[in-house]
């Protein structure tokens, strides 16, 4: 399969429409869906089904998408190893649910001072490893959320953010200044799919398991689940900012512990190159987040 190929199919899944896939990859449109059309031809099935709202994945393309999304980070971390090879370190920093991106660029910039030959790039894990690529060793450092397992890894609190709740702009909730995570109840919930981190799982679920409601695995997901079938769930404080959008309002939540905000690497692969730059991480969340959280140091527990 080609990776451009794949690439496009990952953009047509992810926004859930063609002409939004196209201006997102600078395509035409047509390009774009005849490549979707040979991409279909050579497997043999349909990957999409189109609705009225755009395009749906069907059962094959369900699985397309888990295998092309790995394809193309592995093709990604090739690329960039053979890059260091030439031209010194490449550092990966994966990111979860936009955790503590605001005290990214002092700390790049304090890094780069420190170590001058060092390149850092950022990957966005799903929402459903908030390892954030570290147990399968593809990145050297997290900048994650607790709670999780965190066996094996070596744990670093930076801060704590607030949770709101996403749900319908014409939701009686939407108006309100605040509310409780049991008023929730009743209503559709976005959950992450069976199988992922349980802690994790139920720290963002907050509701009886048997609650209705649609399997996600992205932060888009969630707020589509929001717009197209009403349902609602907890986002960090910080979505209500970057993933602002008509038909969503973010309330905050009262009765429901905060995120708490860490970096995470792999205790027993010593880099220092990461924790030079958990290091910065953690100088300039002090600036952001003044007073640390209790238990603030480095463990290797949750």
């Amino acid at each position: 399969m080609d990776l451009r190929a794949l690439r496009c199919f990952v953009a047509v899944a992810e926004e859930g429409h063609f002409g939004r896939a196209a201006a997102r990859l600078h395509l035409a449109q047509p390009p774009l869906s005849r490549r979707i059309r040979e991409l279909e031809a050579d497997l043999g099935c349909r990957l999409f089904d189109r609705v009225p709202t755009g395009a749906r994945l069907t059962p094959a393309g369900e699985v397309l998408l888990a295998e092309a999304r790995d394809l193309l980070e592995r093709a990604e971390r090739a690329r960039e190893r053979v890059r260091a090879a030439e031209a010194g370190r490449v550092l990966v920093l994966g990111v979860v649910a936009g955790a503590g991106l605001e005290v990214g660029p002092p700390a790049l910039a304090a890094l780069r001072r420190e170590r001058p030959g060092v390149r850092v790039r950022l990957r966005e894990a799903p929402v459903t490893d908030p390892s954030a690529g570290l147990r399968e060793g593809r990145v050297d450092l997290a900048l994650t959320r607790l709670p999780f397992d965190t066996a094996g890894l070596t744990v670093r609190p930076l801060g704590e953010e607030q949770v709101v709740a996403a749900v319908p702009a014409e939701d009686p909730l939407a108006a309100r200044a605040r509310v409780r995570v049991a008023e929730l109840a009743g209503r559709p919930r976005f959950r992450l799919p069976r199988g992922t981190d349980a802690r994790w799982r139920g720290y963002w679920f907050a509701a009886a398991e048997d609650a209705p409601g649609p399997v996600v695995a992205t932060v888009e997901e969630c707020l589509h689940a929001v717009v197209w079938e009403g349902a609602v769930g907890l986002l960090p404080t910080g979505a209500a900012l970057r993933h602002a959008r008509p038909g969503v309002a973010f309330v905050p939540v009262d009765g429901h512990p905060p995120s708490r905000i860490v970096t995470a690497w792999r205790t027993a692969v010593p880099d220092p190159t990461a924790e030079a730059l958990a290091d910065a991480l953690r100088t300039a969340a002090a600036r952001v987040w003044p007073r640390q959280p209790a238990g603030a140091g480095t463990s290797s527990e949750s």
